[in-house]
């Protein structure tokens, strides 16, 4: 009987936690985007990033973000979960009931194992490349040229090499009124164009890099030896940038960790460098490890807070936890690249800290 109790225990608090880990993992992802607000918001109002790139853009954010979002996510599911058993007494029912500590943290165990290797293949293949394709996303937008540097009662000199001057700007249709445009690209032979209005119309493969501006009632003045006048009801103008294919090198965060492993062990590198591929290195095993650390200390807050409105201060108590473990990677990653510790030593010291912490947790549940 205590056999069958224990199984239906294990399952009754495993499928608890699964759907709050899910949640956490929503809530923590739209965290991290809301950090990311005005990058994108530059990236759709001065770059003219269509909206296929934008979503392009947040999911390799997102992609490049769970290895850590996964442990995250983790603490805050056991905690809430454990915190209402606690709450509601079902933990003292079940030790009376004759069941083991050992048997009650098994579900957070075992939801941390399989995390951990999802986690782990994320952190070592997925993440790498998902922020490899956004720096190469991120480099080639960088490099744009920005359709809307055109500013109102201002002369705009940045404009694909042109002197652009209107007097209103509509930024969200492009429309610009009382247009007066100066191209002396050729010196010798100098264009002015005057319109009532015109129209930017950005070209959705090349954002930024290729506009066709739509001009409407102008004039075009030709200078030289003898001046040449245009008028105009509509005029097309094509604006072309080359796109400049600049390569970035791979940075730590986009290699994969067989590529880490060997950069770190090739001696033809510099001490410095190596000592970042070492770093990097230890950095995905630590986050990969950091899922079951934080399941005991999930497990042992959460039976501990025995408070009421355990859901709300579960949520609290994950960021608080988070928070002080991000404090201590932070201050030792930046010990690791100062050479202060061994970087092995130094990115595993915070799962050290909060594994004893973790264990005295245990130790007081078991008296």
């Amino acid at each position: 009987m205590p056999v069958i109790r224990g199984k239906k225990a294990v399952q009754y608090i495993f499928f608890e936690m699964v759907p709050s880990f899910l949640l956490g993992l929503l809530v923590f992802i739209f965290v991290i985007l809301m950090f990311q607000v005005l990058r994108l918001t530059e990236f759709a109002l001065v770059h003219g990033v269509e909206t296929q790139t934008l979503s392009e853009i947040v999911m390799y954010i997102c992609i490049s973000m769970l290895p850590i979002l996964f442990p995250m996510s983790l603490l805050f599911s056991i905690l809430i979960t454990y915190g209402r058993l606690s709450q509601d007494s079902e933990i003292i029912a079940m030790k009376a009931s004759g069941l083991s500590m050992k048997t009650i943290m098994a579900p957070a165990l075992i939801l941390a194992f399989v995390v951990s290797i999802v986690s782990g293949q994320t952190s070592f293949e997925l993440a790498p490349w998902g922020n490899r394709q956004f720096e190469v996303l991120f480099t080639k937008l960088g490099n744009t040229k920005a359709s809307a540097t055109v500013k109102a009662g201002t002369f705009s000199e940045g404009f694909f090499d042109l002197v652009v001057y209107a007097n209103e700007v509509d930024t969200n249709t492009g429309v610009l009124k009382n247009l007066f445009i100066y191209n002396e690209r050729d010196t010798d032979k100098p264009i002015t164009i005057i319109a009532k209005q015109g129209e930017i119309i950005p070209d959705p493969s090349n954002p930024g890099h290729r506009v066709l501006l739509r001009l409407e009632n102008g004039d075009i003045h030709r200078g030289g030896e003898s001046h040449t006048k245009i008028k105009f009801s509509t005029y097309d103008l094509q604006l072309i940038d080359p796109v400049k294919n600049e390569y970035k090198e791979k940075s730590p965060q986009s290699m994969t960790l067989n590529d880490l492993y060997h950069l770190k062990n090739d001696e033809m590198q510099r001490k410095e460098d190596r000592n970042i591929f070492v770093i990097e290195f230890h950095k995905r095993w630590a986050i990969t490890i950091l899922c079951f650390v934080f399941a005991l200390v999930g497990v042992g807050l959460g039976i501990e807070a025995n408070r009421r409105e355990q859901k709300t201060s579960g949520f609290v108590l994950s960021i608080i936890v988070i928070i002080i473990y991000w404090i201590l990677y932070v201050t030792f990653e930046g010990i690791a690249r100062s050479n202060v510790l061994p970087a092995p030593i130094a990115i595993w010291t915070p799962n050290v800290i909060f594994g004893i912490y973790s264990l005295y947790l245990m130790r007081k549940q078991v008296r």
